[in-house]
């Protein structure tokens, strides 16, 4: 079976919290240790950037999550564990995306326009207090999954977009400068992707409403105490759609227990007892995972080592291909530049397609010959996604492929010399 890299990192702008240990943590620990995955985790400091103003708070968040981390089960020795600023070769990468990527899918980004349109709505300028930094943010976020081509992310459904905005990056650096990334795909637990905060509104740093993966034990029982419920009362049936309560357990608790809830739910019981079971339910994964956590926290020497090796390890690939970017836009040894063209003139050995997004905002693809001749072009489509589910359609069925794709389709060049391209993506499915 195929590796799959999977990539993921946490912001160091705050202390880690349920939603970070269900959406992101605990799904790609799990990840790490199947046989056939890469992993990847990084810790987000210069994200953090854009919207923390004090280097302490940035400290010491880096050092609590990559203490969860660990504490969590992450194995350094097995996977990949680094901080991103440790990574010079990541800002530079955005620079190279920066150079390739229009104004008009940044002002589309859901944070930038958020901020605009809470100007607007204040009746101020615009882009009143918006950072370079957030406006940029998508194309940070673009070169720390490429740099390492990424095949999986794990996000939130608020990050979706990102992912997009990645591919739509590497899509456009790949057709003009040749096949360089890998378009990466979002990885999300559908029923527990986001998490209710004690407010019943998305847990989220910015709404003061989380629940710290990590409190002391009572601490973390007064918090899940204090959840936001209805009026309903004792003996009372309660619905589970919308219950922030419920759904908290249902990210912890097992199929059983789950429905088990949801039966007395129906039975009428009591907000307090219901609040009692998912203390108890969350308390029991968490309390091993808090004695590690604690011991950790206190050797930030050993947590500095740890980060340190993981970041020789990701340069390792890093560093020589950043080299090899370098190379593909012209950043180029002066005296190279025969050597550059020779090696250009022998790349092509095979037919490739080039997946591709235009100025219109429609994504296309197109099929060339070992010489770079255009075989087939297709049309605009609405997503990378359906470009892609086309390109792979083609490659495993190959001519036979094309009467249901016809429509989307404008065969160039020599029909025989399309198939005999077709035949051979075909033949490689098969092998």
């Amino acid at each position: 079976m195929k590796t799959q890299r999977v990539l993921t990192g946490i912001t160091t702008s705050g202390t880690p919290h349920l939603g970070n240990y269900v959406g992101a943590i605990r799904p790609t620990v799990r990840a790490s240790r199947l046989a056939e995955v890469e992993s990847f985790y990084f810790l987000a400091d210069y994200h953090a950037l854009i919207k923390v103003g004090e280097p302490a708070r940035v400290q010491r968040s880096t050092l609590e999550i990559a203490a969860t981390w660990l504490a969590c089960g992450l194995d350094p020795e097995r996977v990949t564990f680094y901080r991103q600023s440790d990574i010079p070769e990541i800002p530079e990468l955005t620079w190279l995306l920066t150079c390739v990527t229009g104004k008009g899918v940044l002002n589309r980004a859901h944070a930038y326009k958020a901020a605009v349109d809470k100007n607007n709505a204040a009746g101020e300028d615009p882009d009143a207090g918006v950072t370079a930094g957030l406006f940029m943010y998508p194309v940070l976020m673009a070169a720390d999954i490429l740099m390492f081509n990424a095949h999986q992310v794990p996000v939130g459904r608020d990050q979706i977009q990102h992912i997009e905005m990645a591919r739509d990056m590497a899509a456009s650096f790949n057709h003009l400068y040749g096949e360089h990334f890998t378009l990466p795909e979002a990885a999300i637990e559908e029923h527990v992707a986001t998490l209710p905060g004690l407010d019943g509104r998305k847990m989220s740093k910015s709404y003061d409403n989380t629940i710290p993966l990590f409190v002391p034990r009572e601490q973390l029982r007064k918090l899940i105490m204090g959840i936001l419920t209805d009026s309903r009362a004792p003996g009372e049936p309660k619905s589970t759609e919308g219950s922030a309560l419920f759904q908290l357990y249902q990210a912890f608790a097992s199929a059983d227990e789950t429905a088990a809830l949801a039966k007395a739910y129906a039975d009428g019981i009591a907000w307090g007892d219901a609040k009692q079971m998912l203390f108890e339910r969350l308390d029991r994964e968490i309390a091993p995972l808090r004695e590690v956590y604690d011991q950790l926290i206190q050797d930030p020497a050993r947590i500095e080592r740890t980060l340190k090796a993981g970041a020789d390890k990701a340069r390792a690939i890093a560093t020589p291909f950043t080299a090899r970017l370098r190379e593909a836009v012209g950043l180029r040894r002066l005296d190279s530049t025969v050597a550059s063209a020779s090696a250009k003139v022998t790349k092509a050995v095979a037919p490739a397609f080039k997946q591709y997004r235009e100025e219109d905002g429609l994504f296309y693809f197109k099929l060339v010959d070992a010489s770079g001749a255009t075989l087939l072009q297709s049309t605009g489509f609405a997503s990378g996604k359906a470009a892609a589910q086309a390109i792979a359609l083609l490659q495993q069925q190959g001519h036979e492929a094309l009467a249901g794709l016809q429509a989307q389709l404008t065969q160039q060049g020599d029909p025989r010399a399309l198939e005999q391209a077709l035949r051979h993506f075909a033949a490689n499915a098969k092998a």
